[in-house]
């Protein structure tokens, strides 16, 4: 598998994968964003658009809709707009880390997450599989008074 919608990556980088639907991409997708290539010293960011969400009644829209907005929002050389999950047919989390891990063993990956999505994690598929394969930076969205945990 060669990932056509992400950027080239050498040894030892560190990448930081925030995960959603960005069914709109937003001001706050990207502030936290910009905020983790910062606060956590990562070389890049990949927003991974997923293809649906099992949590969520509603699928997200069109995914070439959401992937030509999401890249009109983000004008950063360091964070990179993928359909990564729509490529290796993955819509779990535990799933897309490994297939990528595997297929990029010398990248370093962080997953990034807002805070509020904390509430939820334990009723992620195999949420601890995600805990024990990659950091986790957590980040209060904008409007939340909640410094990074």
């Amino acid at each position: 598998m060669v990932f056509m919608e992400i950027p080239l990556v050498s040894r030892r980088q560190k990448i930081g994968l925030l995960g959603g639907s960005f069914d709109p991409a937003h001001e706050a997708h990207l502030h936290i964003s910009k905020y983790a290539l910062k606060y956590f010293n990562l070389d890049q960011v990949w927003w991974i658009l997923s293809p649906s969400n099992p949590l969520k009644k509603n699928n997200p829209g069109p995914m070439n809709k959401r992937f030509y907005h999401a890249n009109l929002l983000v004008e950063h050389p360091k964070i990179f707009v993928t359909k990564i999950e729509e490529e290796l047919n993955t819509v779990y989390t535990a799933q897309t880390l490994k297939l990528i891990q595997q297929r990029l063993p010398n990248v370093r990956f962080v997953w990034l997450m807002g805070a509020d999505n904390m509430i939820q994690l334990d009723k992620w598929m195999n949420w601890t599989e995600i805990v024990n394969r990659v950091p986790i930076g957590i980040l209060a969205r904008p409007d939340n008074t909640l410094a990074p945990l």
